[in-house]
């Protein structure tokens, strides 16, 4: 059995579907359902159980899982940047993650989780993957540094062997509907063009950058699925890798890319950033994706045309637009 944490959300419902592509049904889904829409996410996906976050965590700590599990697949976690509450975020995110992890570990089950491009912080340091740079990331929100706490409580073990963690950057694609202020600028733009024909992008406050050309490595999610399934099927490849493109691109070609596959001409306003959001703005972000293909892995990331065009055209536009 393969156990998918936030099998419901975002990532975790693109990597069931990638699974059932593959003829993979003995899943696990784990989540929190709530009143949000993400079981939307799951009306067109197979799987064996659903089980409530609390109570597979009631299972793990008593170790009695009730299934022979090969894979841990730990994509749940509050992804909110803005979320204020530190010790919730501990819990959900950090003790959740290391009480998971040495379960799997000890049973020499396969261990997969979401770490995030939060945690390089305005990217001072740049972003390298590599494990002396992880250990001096300083990230600028709460979010970002529960990330970088489990890292680094990974890092302190040695537990690479059977552990692979990714830093996902500018994730975009189908069945983020249901994440509010937290869904992709695609998605939200998507919305803004059909209702009023056009799309607002935050003003620049640096010289060194046009307004609307603040750049950020945005990345597919069926891509990021694949090189889950890669290192699913590769228990070898362990350590904690970027998941990016390694391709900065601005906002303004991001909305090029949307008004393109809407077929429309871009039509953009620029607005002033909410107060407050400045003194956490990341500028750029770059996957420096190096480490991952020396691992090997032969995944090629569409380009960011070629990912817009395919969630719009494929997901957006359609009467179903889920996975």
């Amino acid at each position: 059995m393969i156990v998918v944490t936030g099998g419901a959300g975002f990532i975790g419902s693109a990597f069931v579907w990638r699974l059932n592509e593959a003829g993979v049904e003995d899943i696990v889904v784990v989540d929190r359902l709530g009143t949000s829409q993400k079981w939307k996410n799951l009306v067109n996906r197979r799987f064996i159980e659903y089980i409530h976050k609390d109570d597979f965590l009631k299972m793990i700590y008593a170790d009695q899982v009730h299934f022979t599990c090969r894979a841990l697949i730990h994509m749940g976690a509050c992804s909110s940047t803005t979320e204020r509450d530190a010790d919730y975020l501990w819990m959900n995110n950090y003790l959740y993650s290391c009480r998971l992890c040495d379960w799997a570990v000890r049973n020499g089950i396969r261990f997969i989780y979401a770490s995030s491009a939060a945690t390089y912080g305005k990217g001072e340091q740049g972003f390298s993957d590599d494990d002396e740079v992880t250990k001096t990331l300083k990230p600028i929100n709460m979010y970002g540094y529960s990330k970088q706490v489990f890292d680094l409580w990974l890092l302190k073990r040695g537990w690479e062997r059977n552990v692979a963690g990714l830093k996902f950057f500018n994730v975009f694609g189908p069945n983020e509907y249901h994440k509010g202020e937290m869904r992709s600028v695609v998605h939200k733009a998507f919305g803004q063009i059909r209702e009023t024909g056009k799309v607002g992008l935050f003003k620049s406050y640096r010289p060194a950058y046009p307004d609307g050309g603040q750049m950020r490595d945005f990345v597919y999610v069926k891509d990021c699925v694949e090189v889950m399934f890669w290192l699913l099927e590769n228990p070898t490849v362990n350590g904690i890798f970027n998941l990016g493109t390694g391709r900065a691109r601005s906002w303004n070609d991001l909305m090029a890319a949307t008004f393109a596959a809407m077929g429309l001409p871009p039509v953009i306003e620029y607005i002033d950033m909410p107060p407050g959001l400045e003194a956490q703005y990341q500028y750029f972000t770059e996957a420096k994706m190096d480490k991952l293909k020396e691992a090997g892995c032969p995944v090629t990331f569409r380009t960011l045309e070629e990912g817009v065009a395919d969630y719009i055209k494929n997901h957006l536009l359609k009467d179903d637009p889920y996975l």
